[in-house]
């Protein structure tokens, strides 16, 4: 069996945080895991701190790149969804283990650390 041997053009890591990386995205990814589909306006308030530039920016990207569809309802006012699509579900396991170390590392914050 070939050993494929990764360099600059074609490294896993840099792909795959090319997708999913940045400061909002993997919040974002976190939050429809959650709650399914989901509206622009709930994203504004579940993620503190995120202008609704950035917030219409990284939304977009992960549309171009795969992980969400986006969704428009023909009434006024517009009506706008977001679902993770097939390839964006493929996710699941690393936000679950992003999710599970932060959970584990944030409970042992409040415990002194051994010297």
């Amino acid at each position: 069996m070939e050993t494929m041997e990764f360099g600059p053009a074609n490294c896993p890591m840099k792909q795959a945080l090319g997708v999913m990386g940045g400061r909002w995205k993997t919040i974002l990814l976190f939050h429809l895991f959650d709650k399914g589909t989901m509206r622009f306006s709930s994203f504004s308030r579940l993620v503190d701190g995120i202008t609704p530039k950035v917030l219409t920016e990284q939304l977009r990207e992960m549309e171009k790149d795969g992980l969400v569809v986006r969704e428009i309802f023909p009434v006024i006012p517009p009506r706008v969804e977001y679902t993770l699509s097939p390839f964006g579900k493929t996710l699941e396991p690393v936000i679950g283990a992003i999710k599970a170390w932060g959970a584990e590392h944030l409970l042992n914050q409040a415990q002194p650390s051994p010297v």
